[in-house]
């Protein structure tokens, strides 16, 4: 496939894919300027951080060519400080929302965490969103979860169409675990939404809730790892694949922190027992601890693997 027939390609994949939150953006500024507020039967869900996401993927992966013309080898840093620049002021724009029901009226950012915050199940049995203080916390979940989107997404389309500018083709194949790894994050980002994972309201949940739990810290670690590791491909042990796991490991401890908060000082009981119960004095659990590690051990397994390909 030539450099121009897969970029133009990436850019309409990007474009589609973002249609439906643009769409809510759009809905959501046009009610805003025409009166004010949002009204709660106006307000489209979770337009923070996916509207501000997608804008930032629009414009960066569209001015690529532009940046590659003016920067070269640093492309990859400028259209990756671009996208974030881009994410951060869209997102601040639309936190400055009011959201109005009846006399309340609330930030965009708070409402979002209450609808974060009241799962499904307990929707259905309130009939209402659970309104909660606007706790900052949980914008470290949106935030670090934006800006790893935004980054892998770029780090795919920038290496594949430089290699296929090049026809360098080294990095094939770490280029091709990061799509995989951020195609099923954003999968894993999207069930969150519709879903929330099935938890219940309560501390305890239930086996389904905590394997999609898991497996979304684990997969958020990995892809965050595969990045670091694709970026060092090929470099020494220490870089290319001891540090993109430490890294992936680390990403994991922070969602963890940012859900400590959130929940003040309490995590999810993935079960019942020893393994799922806190370890003394520090509120994680074996089992959390346990994810943690294995994000970082399944990064190391994959960037191994893709370095024995590339020796065999």
């Amino acid at each position: 496939m030539k450099y121009k027939n897969f970029y133009l390609l990436s850019l309409l994949t990007v474009v589609l894919v973002s249609v439906y939150p643009i769409y809510m953006g759009v809905v959501t500024l046009n009610n805003y300027l025409r009166n004010g507020s949002i009204d709660v039967a106006d307000y489209q869900k979770y337009i923070i951080p996916y509207t501000p996401i997608c804008i930032a993927l629009i414009v960066s992966v569209a001015i690529m060519p532009l940046i590659f013309k003016l920067f070269k080898r640093y492309t990859l840093p400028v259209v990756s400080f671009l996208g974030i620049a881009l994410f951060v002021t869209s997102e601040f724009g639309f936190e400055q929302i009011k959201v109005l029901e009846g006399y309340v009226e609330m930030p965009l950012e708070a409402w979002q965490l209450s609808l974060c915050m009241a799962t499904p199940e307990v929707l259905r049995s309130l009939g209402d969103p659970i309104y909660a203080a606007n706790n900052p916390a949980f914008k470290i979940h949106f935030y670090i979860i934006a800006m790893v989107i935004i980054l892998a997404v770029l780090n795919v389309i920038y290496g594949f169409s430089k290699m296929l500018r090049e026809q360098d083709f080294g990095k094939k194949r770490p280029l091709i675990a990061q799509a995989v790894s951020v195609a099923l994050f954003i999968g894993l980002c999207i069930l969150a939404c519709f879903t929330s994972f099935y938890r219940n309201g309560t501390i305890n949940i239930s086996p389904l809730s905590a394997l999609l739990m898991s497996i979304f810290f684990i997969v958020f670690g990995i892809t965050v790892g595969i990045y670091c590791g694709s970026i060092f491909y090929g470099k020494s042990k220490l870089l290319s694949k001891i540090i993109p796991s430490i890294t992936a490991s680390l990403t994991t401890l922070i969602m963890y922190i940012g859900e400590l908060e959130l929940m003040d000082g309490v995590l999810f009981k993935y079960g019942k027992g020893f393994f799922f119960e806190p370890l003394g004095t520090i509120p994680f659990s074996a089992a959390d601890i346990a994810i943690i590690l294995f994000s970082g051990v399944i990064t190391y397994i994959v960037i191994q693997l893709l370095n024995k390909a590339k020796i065999d």
